[in-house]
């Protein structure tokens, strides 16, 4: 039991930490902030993390390792319904560990760790959305020509990358609030799909228009509201 208690330590400590990244954007949490946050020591947080760095790189490794998981599924994707729920819940771990895109350029100037493997982020992203293409076009749900696969995965990659980062500066101190989590989602995977409305075939392009029609309230809800 004495050898969990550190573990268990070290566990909450990450979970708070992203709570707080999330939250406040990681140039704005302090080691002093965590420490009293879980009402701990300084001394205990820098036992299990000596620098902040190092709870920074620990929560990547997280995000990696589950981005990873995750992008092999677009092997599966044939058609416009399984494009949506792809795309959200890829949008749902972004959301998850938003802190990265939020801070992402502050983040990579400052870590080499990230700035490194960062570059096998975009490229793992990258190689996802080819299969997802490759699998839409042999399944004939769209058609798209050799030559476009390629400009056409990387606009993808970046609405992806940055969706989180228009959403905040459209919004700063509403948008990556967790009650507006839904929505942001929703219109990040919508934008995404829109760049294959040119390829799609026309009774996928109308399925899309549903989709995007049936999920698209909650989106919506701010500005009627405010009416």
């Amino acid at each position: 039991m004495a050898k969990k208690a550190p573990r268990r330590t070290a566990e909450r400590i990450l979970e708070v930490t992203l709570d707080l990244f999330n939250r406040f954007g990681e140039p704005n949490v302090s080691t002093t902030l965590i420490s009293a946050e879980l009402g701990i020591s300084p001394g205990n947080l820098y036992y299990h993390y000596p620098a902040k760095d190092e709870l920074i790189n620990s929560l990547f490794d997280r995000y990696e390792r589950a981005l990873s998981e995750l992008l092999n599924a677009s092997d599966g994707v044939r058609n416009v319904e399984d494009a949506w729920f792809f795309m959200h819940t890829l949008f749902e771990l972004i959301w998850q560990y938003r802190f990265l895109y939020r801070d992402l350029n502050d983040l990579l100037s400052k870590n080499r760790r990230l700035e490194t493997h960062f570059q096998w982020v975009l490229k793992n992203k990258t190689r996802s959305v080819k299969a997802l293409l490759d699998g839409m076009s042999r399944s004939g749900a769209m058609s798209i020509d050799s030559r476009e696969v390629e400009a056409t995965a990387t606009s993808m990659v970046v609405v992806l990358t940055y969706w989180l980062s228009f959403e905040y500066v459209r919004d700063p101190r509403n948008a990556l609030e967790p009650g507006n989590a839904q929505a942001a989602l929703l219109r990040g995977a919508h934008h995404v799909l829109n760049l294959l409305i040119p390829y799609l075939e026309q009774g996928q392009r109308m399925h899309l228009q549903a989709l995007v029609g049936a999920y698209s309230t909650p989106a919506n809800s701010p500005a009627t509201s405010g009416k």
